[in-house]
């Protein structure tokens, strides 16, 4: 098996799919560095999916990124093949470069992880053994500097994970109504001066429009009062999270993503997903709960058949990361961890 991967610019009704170890763009220097959260925690609970003596089995790594967990998942597994999905063309090349020693069992996919049950279809893998879902933006995104993603430094305001297609931060900044920038705000930021900042920036782009990261973080900090700039470390930050998870359509694609990953997976077959954020946390703890309980009539001695629960949840509530890890990794401290089993057919 060779890498597979969809061509340059992405297409979501039609792929490109290529064979080879010479695709892709040309590696510059890896722009960043990438320290994978929970690395050692999600090695032991995907274990036990993909140890199956000499069963060869199948893991999908829905958020590649830079490969971190991918690369560590193909040392300790020799009998695993890998899928490994990423929007993002440059981390993709990077990941190629970084599992090249493996590259007789990778298979590199161009797509969103939404797009997971046409992937499978496409590469002739009914069930997988394993999931890894770490979401959010990656070492790669935040790390480099014309990316837009990082209100500690000035960039054009573009914050798509996928540069070959999509609307800009500078788009949804510049021509959303007031009303709208306020939603995105309030609800993918949790940002409680919501209507403030949107206020400011309708005021301030009928003057000039709005195009760099240091311009919106200003104009972010001047929105808030005093007092409340004084805790809660950056006061642009939850902006740049609501623009981003706009931009990026993230929790659209979280919600179908999940439930089409849990039925992917085979008996025995494990997901773990690593959330940084309250609503990405809340959407993987109602997929996972949805099915670790029965369907039936709860007054009933014995279950029906085809009503009782097909996962089995791995961790009591949300894993945080410890102080050991925060100290070593900083972007481990708003990580919440999650995990099931698929339970095996009786």
């Amino acid at each position: 098996m060779g890498i597979w991967q969809y061509g340059a610019r992405f297409f979501r009704h039609r792929a490109h799919v290529h064979t080879g170890r010479s695709l892709g763009v040309e590696m510059g220097e890896l722009r960043g560095t990438h320290v994978p959260v929970l690395l050692e925690r999600c090695l032991a609970l995907l274990a036990p999916a993909l140890d199956q003596g000499d069963r060869t089995t199948v893991h999908v790594d829905a958020t590649l990124g830079l490969g971190g967990h991918a690369e560590a998942v193909l040392r300790a597994h020799p009998r695993t093949v890998l899928v490994g999905l990423d929007r993002d063309p440059e981390a993709l090349a990077h990941a190629r470069a970084r599992l090249e020693p493996f590259a007789d069992r990778v298979h590199l996919v161009h797509a969103v992880y939404d797009e997971l049950p046409r992937v499978l279809d496409q590469l002739g893998y009914e069930r997988v053994d394993g999931v890894l879902f770490d979401l959010g933006v990656s070492s790669l995104q935040l790390d480099a500097p014309d990316r837009g993603f990082a209100y500690a430094r000035d960039a054009p305001l573009d914050m798509r994970m996928d540069q070959t297609r999509g609307r800009t931060a500078e788009e949804v900044v510049n021509t959303y109504g007031a009303p709208e920038l306020t939603r995105v705000l309030r609800v993918y930021g949790e940002e409680k001066f919501a209507a403030r900042i949107a206020a400011t920036i309708m005021r301030e782009r009928a003057k000039a429009p709005i195009t760099s990261s240091a311009r919106l973080a200003e104009l972010v900090r001047d929105s808030i009062p005093a007092p409340a700039r004084r805790t809660g470390g950056n006061p642009a930050k939850r902006t740049f999270q609501a623009l981003r998870i706009e931009v990026n359509g993230e929790l659209a694609a979280l919600e179908s993503a999940l439930p089409a990953a849990l039925d992917a997976l085979a008996p025995g077959g494990r997901v773990v997903i690593l959330s940084y954020h309250s609503l990405e946390d809340r959407i993987a703890k109602r997929a996972l709960a949805a099915r670790a309980r029965g369907t039936g009539p709860v007054d009933l001695p014995v279950e029906l058949p085809g009503t009782g629960p097909t996962l089995r949840l791995l961790s009591r509530g949300a894993e945080l990361a410890s102080d050991e890890e925060v100290t070593a990794n900083p972007r481990a401290a708003s990580v919440r961890l999650r995990a099931a089993a698929r339970i095996e057919e009786r």
